[in-house]
C-alpha cells in the first residue's frame, strides 16, 4: 500500500516536513515496517513554509545575508533547482524579523529591500525563473524596497537618496534606474499569492493589511498617500502601465510587493497552492497511491478559500485517490468537510482537549494518530476490495 502524506505546517507548532515525518513514523509503526510505502510531500500555500516545500521536492537550500525589514543584516534562505528559484519573502522582510514586534514606527519604516536582494542572489546563481512567495511581510512600501534591492536609487528633490520604508516614498522626486539589474528583463517571475486586493484605497494594502503591521488610522492615511505618490513617480518614469498595475488584483499583496512584481517584474499572479503543487510535481507523485493524508493546524472557513488542504483534496480527487485530513483543530461541519472531499478528518483536539498541550506536543500526538491510522489500514487491507480503511 502506498500513502502520500502531503500536509502544510501546523502554525506555531510544527513545520510541514515535521508534520509529515511524525505522521509517517506513526503510520509505519502501526502498519508494520513492510507492505506500506509512505511518500512525504510537505506543501504550503505560497506563504510561510514554501521553501520547506521546495526543499522537499528536490530544490537545494541556499543562504545569503540580506537587509532585514529595519535595515539590519539577516540571513535568509531560498531554494534553487537548475534555473528555477523559490523565494519566500518573509525570510528577508517578514514580520517575524521585527525584534519587538510591529509598531506604528515599523509600519512606516519597514522595507522590502531584502526581498530584492534575494532576487539578485538567485539571478547570480543563473536562475531565470523565480517564484516569489509572499505573505507575513512587515513592510507597507509598495515594493519600493524590492526595486532598491535590485539597484534602483530613490532620490528626493535635493538629489539625496531616500531610506527604505513606505513613509519615505512620500518624499520621492525621481528614481534612478541606471544601475538596475538588467537580468530582470530575461527572467520569468511568478507571484504566488491568493490576495486579490489592489494597492490603494479602502481595500488597498495600507487600509486592509497596515493595521496588522502596526499602522494606526493616521498611519494608514499617510501611507496610502505616500504609495499613491510613488505610483505617480514610477508611472512618470517607466510609463502609464505602472498606474494600471496599482489597480490589478494582487497589487496589494505583501504590503504592495505584489504591485511592484506586476508593474516592474512583469510577474504572473497565481494561487499559491497551485504554484506549490506544480513544483512539487504532486500530480505525477499521486499516481499509484492508495490514500492521501493532508492537513494543517486549523481546518476552518479560511481553509475552504484555497488553502493547502483544499488544493490537495482537489488534486487527489482528480487522480481518483481518496483523501483524509489531520489537523490541530477543526471548526468545520461534517457537511463542509464532506463537500471539501475529505472522507475522514482527525483533529488533535479529539485526542487531547487542552489546546496548548496539542500545540506543545503536536509531534507525539501526530505519531499516535499516525499509528492509529496505520493499525487500521493493516487490519482492513488484507482484502484489496475492502475500502473500509477510508473510514479510519
Amino acid at each position: 500500500m502506498r500513502v502520500v502524506i502531503a500536509p502544510d505546517k501546523f502554525k506555531g507548532s510544527l513545520s510541514a516536513p515535521d508534520v509529515a515525518r511524525h505522521l509517517a513514523t506513526g503510520l509505519l509503526a502501526g502498519f508494520g515496517q513492510t507492505g506500506l510505502e509512505a511518500t512525504r510531500i510537505p506543501v504550503a500555500d505560497g506563504g510561510e513554509g514554501t521553501i520547506d516545500a521546495a526543499i522537499g521536492s528536490g530544490f537545494t537550500r541556499r543562504t545569503t545575508t540580506v537587509t532585514g525589514p529595519l535595515g539590519e543584516p539577516v540571513k535568509a534562505d531560498f531554494a534553487v533547482r537548475d534555473q528555477e528559484a523559490v523565494i519566500e519573502m518573509a525570510a528577508a522582510s517578514g514580520l517575524a524579523l521585527l525584534p519587538d514586534g510591529p509598531t506604528s514606527q515599523t509600519a512606516k519604516t519597514a522595507t522590502s529591500i531584502g526581498t530584492g536582494e534575494l532576487i539578485r542572489a538567485a539571478l547570480d546563481l543563473g536562475c531565470r525563473k523565480i517564484i516569489l512567495g509572499v505573505g507575513g511581510s512587515a513592510n507597507t512600501d509598495a515594493g519600493a524596497g524590492v526595486l532598491q534591492g535590485l539597484g534602483a536609487v530613490f532620490l528626493d528633490e535635493n538629489g539625496n537618496e531616500l531610506p527604505g520604508g513606505g513613509a519615505a516614498v512620500a518624499q520621492l522626486n525621481s528614481i534612478d534606474f541606471s544601475n538596475f539589474d538588467v537580468r530582470i528583463e530575461a527572467t520569468e517571475f511568478v507571484l504566488a499569492s491568493d490576495v486579490d486586493n489592489p494597492l490603494l484605497g479602502a481595500s488597498g494594502a495600507p487600509a486592509i493589511f497596515g493595521p496588522q503591521k502596526g499602522a494606526t488610522p493616521d498611519d494608514v492615511t499617510s501611507l496610502d498617500a505616500a504609495l499613491s505618490h510613488f505610483v505617480d513617480v514610477l508611472a512618470a518614469t517607466t510609463g502609464q502601465h505602472a498606474k494600471y498595475a496599482a489597480k490589478a488584483e494582487g497589487a496589494g499583496a505583501a504590503g504592495g510587493v505584489g504591485y511592484i512584481a506586476i508593474a516592474a517584474l512583469k510577474a504572473e499572479r497565481r494561487p499559491g497552492i497551485d504554484v506549490v503543487l506544480e513544483f512539487t510535481d504532486l500530480e505525477q507523485r499521486l499516481k499509484g497511491a492508495d490514500l492521501v493524508i493532508t492537513g494543517e493546524g486549523s481546518l476552518d472557513e479560511q481553509s475552504l478559500l484555497g488553502k493547502t488542504p483544499m488544493g490537495i483534496s482537489r488534486a487527489a480527487q482528480k487522480a481518483g485517490v481518496p483523501v483524509i485530513a489531520v489537523c490541530g483543530r477543526s471548526t468545520l461541519s461534517r457537511e463542509q468537510l464532506t463537500d471539501a472531499g475529505f472522507h475522514t478528518v482527525h483533529a488533535l483536539t479529539d485526542m487531547e482537549s487542552d489546546v496548548q498541550k496539542c500545540i506543545a506536543e503536536a509531534g507525539p500526538l501526530l505519531e499516535q494518530l499516525g499509528k492509529h491510522i496505520g493499525v487500521y489500514l493493516a487490519e482492513r487491507t488484507g482484502n484489496p476490495d475492502n475500502k473500509e480503511y477510508l473510514n479510519v
